[in-house]
This record gives C-alpha cells, sequence and structure tokens, in this order.
C-alpha cells in the first residue's frame, strides 16, 4: 500500500511532532485513504516519509493504537488499521423513553428473557404496551417469554418511600404495597393473555421479594444488555386516603437509564455478565416467593 506524501514541515525545515503525525495518519483513516485490514507502511518508510527520527514514528503509532484506531503495533510487523469500534446509540436516557425501544428490540428474540430488580412494575408495565401490541399483531413471533421480577418484600421497614415524620400504621407503606400488588396482577395478567394470542408461545412469569429496600433498578434483556438506573430521592408529597402525605420517595419513569451491551466491549460485557450473576445470585438464595396482598 502507497501511502501519499504530505506537507511535512510549516517552513521547510521543522521537523513534525509525533502527534502531528499521528493526527495526518488518523485523517487518512477517517477520510477512507486508510482503511480497516490495511497495513501501514514500516517504521522506517514513515520515518523517511515525514523526514523524522523512528522514535517519533513510534509514539504517533502508539497514540493511534491508545484510540483504537490501530492494531498490532510493536509487534514485529507493520501495524494494521482496526475495524472500527461498534456505534454506540446507547445515550442514557429517562426511564419512561428508554425501556420501551429497548424491550421492543428484546421481543424480537426467538427466546425472551427479562429480568428485573425494581420497587413496583409500574414503569415496566407501561414499556411493554409496544412488544405486546407488536405480538398481536404478529410482526414478533417469540417462541417464549419469560419474566422474573425482584420486588422488596412487603413486611420490611422501606427506607423509602417513607414519611418524612415516622408514625404507626405508616399509610405510605400502604399505598407503595397497593401499587406494588397493582402493577404486578396487571403485569402478569398482560404476559400471560400472550397465551390467547399464540398458543405456541411458552409464557412465564414469577415474582420474588427481596428482605431490603434496591437502591438501584436493573433490567436485564435476553442475557446480552443491562439497563441500569439509580433511584434518587427526593422530598414531595401526594394525596392519599383524604390526607396530604409529606415522604421521601423516587420518581423511577424518571431515573437516568444507563444502557450497556455485551457486543461493544470487554467493559459492557463484564458489566452485563457480572449483573446477571448477581441478580440470579438474589434470586436463587435471599429471595422469597412473592404473595400478592388480598
Amino acid at each position: 500500500m502507497v501511502v501519499t506524501q504530505e506537507n511535512v514541515s510549516v517552513n521547510g525545515s521543522r521537523r513534525l511532532s509525533s502527534q502531528e503525525i499521528a493526527d495526518a495518519l488518523r485523517k487518512r483513516i477517517n477520510e477512507g485513504d486508510l482503511k480497516a485490514g490495511d497495513r501501514l507502511p514500516t517504521q522506517a518508510e514513515l520515518a523517511e516519509e515525514f523526514g523524522v527520527e523512528r522514535g517519533t514514528v513510534r509514539q504517533a503509532l502508539r497514540a493511534l493504537q491508545d484510540d483504537k484506531l490501530l492494531t498490532n503495533v510493536s509487534k514485529g510487523s507493520p501495524p494494521r488499521i482496526a475495524e472500527p469500534a461498534p456505534v454506540r446509540d446507547d445515550e442514557p436516557q429517562k426511564t419512561m423513553w428508554a425501556l420501551g425501544p429497548r424491550l421492543t428490540e428484546a421481543f424480537s428474540e426467538p427466546q425472551v428473557r427479562v429480568d428485573v430488580l425494581c420497587h413496583t412494575s409500574e414503569t415496566l408495565v407501561s414499556a411493554l404496551s409496544e412488544p405486546l401490541r407488536l405480538l398481536q399483531e404478529g410482526a414478533v413471533e417469540p417462541e417464549s417469554i419469560e419474566f422474573r421480577v425482584l420486588l422488596p418484600a412487603p413486611d420490611i421497614k422501606l427506607a423509602f418511600p417513607v414519611l418524612v415524620a415516622d408514625e404507626e400504621n405508616d399509610p405510605v407503606h400502604r399505598r407503595w404495597l397497593g401499587m406494588r400488588d397493582a402493577q404486578a396482577r396487571v403485569l402478569e395478567l398482560n404476559l400471560l393473555a400472550v397465551r390467547k394470542i399464540s398458543r405456541r408461545v411458552d409464557v412465564r412469569v414469577d415474582f420474588r421479594t427481596l428482605p431490603f429496600t434496591p437502591p438501584l433498578k436493573l433490567y436485564l434483556l435476553n442475557g446480552k444488555e443491562a439497563l441500569f438506573g439509580y433511584y434518587l430521592v427526593d422530598q414531595r408529597e401526594e394525596e392519599y386516603e383524604g390526607r396530604t402525605l409529606q415522604m421521601y420517595d423516587a420518581l423511577g419513569s424518571h431515573s437516568l437509564l444507563f444502557p450497556f451491551r455485551k457486543q461493544i466491549g470487554r467493559g459492557d460485557r463484564a458489566f452485563v455478565e457480572e449483573s446477571q450473576k448477581w441478580f440470579d445470585g438474589l434470586w436463587g438464595t435471599i429471595s422469597r416467593p412473592m404473595e400478592l396482598s388480598p
């Protein structure tokens, strides 16, 4: 492969720095003059082209390697142009906007498996409307759908939501428990209704409870993607049972979800795999079967 000569000096005598050489090569890569898999010239050839010492070329190549633009640097042969990293379309978004499209994508696979850790399944129920509509229309046809949902146990003292001023027979706890159970029933009914659309789809929905208040929400989709978000606690008021409740609570639908996908890279892969191990560990050890309140 021939690399064209570039202007290597400002005044005809000044030698370029390693950064300037790296920038020149980076420009060729970005403009397509150098394509993924192409070999660069040898360090000696590059040194001659740019009129610098080979040590300066080596520094430039290391900088390009750090930017994931080169592979095989310092392995005894000219480096190659690296394959471009997958384009990330996963900027953090509020749960109310991010979850629905991710679930819809998950439902396009033959085996759908969704594991969830949250306070109530209210946001999950809302986000499922689009994939369930596509199922009804026959636009997606999974062979199996499995949901496992971890929620706080009903008899623990929650860290939130709680009254700002503590009192017995906490109405905030009663309100939360009613929401938890109502949304769980809706989620279960909506998913099991898929069997009426197609008897060929194997549907399983399981709920279990945890003896603590989750400080975060986690959605694991088909073992390939993790959506992670913090519950941000704030003081707010809510009307309930004829009174205004001053409470510390978190609005889960407004939490930012940070997506991690296995195919993006080793960091994302590790996060997804460790999150799945963490969920499976909770599910198989300290969680208990969930009984909906009457």
